[in-house]
């Protein structure tokens, strides 16, 4: 006796055949659904690069300011290469994670790094223009030459000044001019560390006022020294006059790096901007390590303990 399927049953294998096929090329076309150890080790990894990022931002602003603190070329541009290699690593990190949480993130997670993204640009820009200004040291260079070369220019003009002194100790109009010139080039002198120090342009402008006119003093007590008929063709008089001059060239240098202040420059920028965009970028990181350990992860118990360090 032969059974004709009836309609019912023919609809209902054709519709399983559909299931079956459709369950099929899903199968093909994107693998196996990944199971719990799958995604365990996915969360796993995810917080791993989070940890390792918050690393890559410690060592990265740690090497930034040995960079602002370091007193020699060399050793600033060691220590900024260091910050600059760490960052770039943070970065390499940022992408890889990002793609992590493309394929299998929460929109949460995805979000929270978006925020520290635009955080950590931030971060970038600021480090190009700290690490640009602590590897120029100009008020270091500044320094040097104030107490180096400077100093050692109004010394031994203040040594000729002496020997004209002593040979015309009767001359009370020769020791004045003498000593008002010493004292002008002391004062002058004195004057290059605060403006060195000072962050301020309108303040600077005022000590370089001040030197100015302490300068016209002083070539004005030399002119007036020059002239009187006995002291016409004196060397200690003609050293004392080349010494002045070449200490207002290395004046003029002192100034100029002065100006430039990289190093008060890139100190403040490492106290104020640098320091709250790098809280910003760490508390970016904690949120998004938080979300990630909050996850549901089928088949454990670890919840909110699952910790990665």
């Amino acid at each position: 006796m032969r059974i004709r399927p009836r309609v019912n049953d023919l609809l209902w294998m054709g519709a399983g055949a559909a299931v079956l096929l459709l369950f099929i090329l899903l199968v093909l076309l994107f693998g196996k659904p990944p199971g719990p150890d799958a995604r365990l080790a996915a969360r796993v990894r995810r917080l791993d690069l989070v940890a390792r990022m918050q690393l890559g931002l410690a060592s990265a602003s740690e090497a930034e300011k040995s960079a602002v603190l370091a007193i020699t070329d060399a050793a600033s541009q060691s220590f900024a290469d260091q910050a600059r290699s760490s960052t770039a690593e943070v970065e390499r990190e940022r992408r890889e994670l990002a793609e992590q949480l493309s394929q299998g993130g929460t929109q949460e997670e995805r979000g929270l790094l978006d925020g520290f993204s635009r955080r950590f640009a931030e971060f970038q820009k600021i480090d190009d223009e700290l690490l640009g200004l602590a590897v120029r040291n100009s008020n270091l260079k500044a320094y040097a030459l104030a107490f180096g070369a400077g100093a050692d220019a109004v010394d031994e003009m203040r040594t000729a000044l002496s020997g004209v002194v002593a040979a015309n100790a009767d001359s009370r109009e020769v020791t004045a001019l003498a000593l008002g010139a010493e004292i002008g080039a002391l004062r002058i002198q004195t004057l290059l560390p605060p403006h060195i120090a000072e962050p301020s342009d309108a303040r600077m402008d005022e000590l370089e006022a001040q030197m100015a006119r302490e300068d016209e003093q002083v070539r004005s007590d030399l002119q007036r020294l020059a002239a009187i008929p006995k002291l016409r063709g004196n060397g200690d008089l003609a050293t004392a006059a080349a010494r002045y001059a070449k200490f207002g060239e290395i004046r003029s240098q002192i100034l100029a790096l002065s100006r430039e202040n990289t190093n008060v420059r890139s100190l403040s920028i490492s106290l104020k901007e640098k320091r709250q965009v790098m809280l910003d970028c760490d508390e970016a990181l904690s949120q998004l390590e938080d979300a990630i350990r909050k996850e549901p992860t089928e088949g454990n118990a670890y919840g909110e303990r699952f910790h990665v360090r």
